[in-house]
């Protein structure tokens, strides 16, 4: 990718638990990494009307009481390639109060694969041996409680 990628993600709370995307990078070193769901803004769209729009597409869920938590800046290496993306960060509820008691729920990518969401605690990345995307997320989740 040669260009910087605005993006715009929401962390959904429950008790100490937070909402996050399962990945697996592929072999030869594959790694387990979380991220909260979200996606790219698109052209003349705020990146509050991405998050709607993207927990709508992944979920089929609607998404109320977005905060802004604040911005980061993510310059990552995936699959040999460099990716940059810029990070508005948002707290967010869910309309539906059932989603909080369930242990995973079922969303899918633009191209058609299934993500795996679950409820992680968010204790399970103060070490950082679990990653958690964007870097610098778990600073500001944990300043921001």
């Amino acid at each position: 990718m040669n260009r910087i990628r605005p993006i715009a993600i929401c962390v959904f709370r429950h008790r100490n638990l937070i909402l996050v995307t399962e990945y697996t990078d592929p072999p030869p070193e594959p790694r387990r990494y979380y991220r909260p769901l979200g996606g790219a803004i698109e052209l003349g769209e705020h990146s509050a009307q991405a998050i709607v729009r993207e927990i709508r597409e992944e979920l089929g869920e609607t998404v109320t009481h977005l905060r802004l938590l604040g911005t980061l800046e993510n310059i990552y290496t995936i699959r040999g390639k460099i990716g940059h993306e810029i990070v508005q960060v948002y707290d967010g509820q869910f309309q539906n109060a059932a989603l909080y008691d369930r242990v995973e729920l079922r969303a899918w990518e633009d191209n058609g694969e299934w993500l795996h969401v679950l409820w992680k605690p968010l204790s399970d990345f103060a070490s950082g041996n679990l990653p958690l995307y964007p870097n610098g997320l778990y600073d500001l989740l944990h300043a921001a409680r």
